[in-house]
């Protein structure tokens, strides 16, 4: 499928997810705003895609409503109007309960909590005045079911409200024709993570399957919501069977 001039915004662009998603996206023909916090970053991932022209690059913080701003004003200005908003920024941080330091509950709050609100806020009033949009949320399938293996409170916590907010706005906007939709990954492999053996393992027990996802997964699962008109309020879960119950 070829985008007929149609753009899609990616927080997180520059790397793992959100650089495969750019990849994926740009393939298609879309206009791609990529966003990441720094200009440095977002200039290695356009090096790394081979410098197309329709990559728009917006640093910011995400956290902050003027780069949420930003994001749209640019798009708008450079293509028209904004077609998709993939909130993909996000850090994970494990660990028991009394582990958290208020520094990580800032971090956890201001990249996944804000960095979906402000974005999403913005989406939400241009989707609408145009009566058609996508937005598309990348939480965490350990946010539908716990793992003890996995201690996280705080991403649990705030993962699964986005789940949960996910379906409220679904519903608010669904008059305007504008879907909402959740894509929640399991263990996958990216640069985030670890690649010794033992760290390896113990992320392949995470899930029945005994396997990790990769880029390509999430990739695959979010093509499919925004190719679909008619799905909205719907958490993916793609994890390797890691939500279905306990093994």
């Amino acid at each position: 499928m070829i985008a007929a001039n149609k753009t899609v915004i990616i927080t997180g662009a520059s790397s793992g997810i959100g650089y495969a998603l750019a990849a994926a996206y740009l393939q298609r023909g879309y206009n791609v705003v990529g966003n990441a916090r720094t200009a440095e970053r977002l200039q290695a991932a356009a090096a790394k895609l081979g410098h197309p022209k329709n990559f728009l690059q917006v640093a910011g913080d995400i956290s902050l409503p003027e780069t949420a701003q930003e994001l749209f004003k640019q798009a708008v200005a450079a293509y028209g109007k904004v077609d998709i908003l993939i909130n993909n920024a996000g850090i994970f941080i494990a660990k028991t309960i009394g582990d958290y330091s208020e520094q990580d509950l800032d971090a956890l709050v201001n990249t996944n909590l804000k960095g979906f609100f402000y974005p999403s806020q913005q989406a939400a009033a241009h989707m609408s005045a145009n009566k058609d949009g996508h937005i598309v949320t990348i939480t965490a399938s350990i946010a539908m079911h716990p793992n003890v293996k996995l201690p996280a409170l705080l991403p649990v916590l705030i993962k699964g409200g986005l789940n949960h907010a996910t379906r409220g706005l679904a519903l608010e906007l669904a008059q305007s024709n504008v879907r909402v939709n959740a894509v929640a990954p399991g263990s996958i492999d990216t640069p985030l993570h670890s690649a010794d053996e033992g760290t390896t393992n113990f992320r392949k027990a995470l899930a029945p399957s005994g396997q990790t996802g990769n880029t390509q997964d999430i990739v695959d699962a979010v093509l499919y919501i925004t190719d679909s008109k008619f799905t909205t309020g719907t958490i993916l879960n793609v994890d390797g069977g890691a939500t279905t119950g306990t093994w």
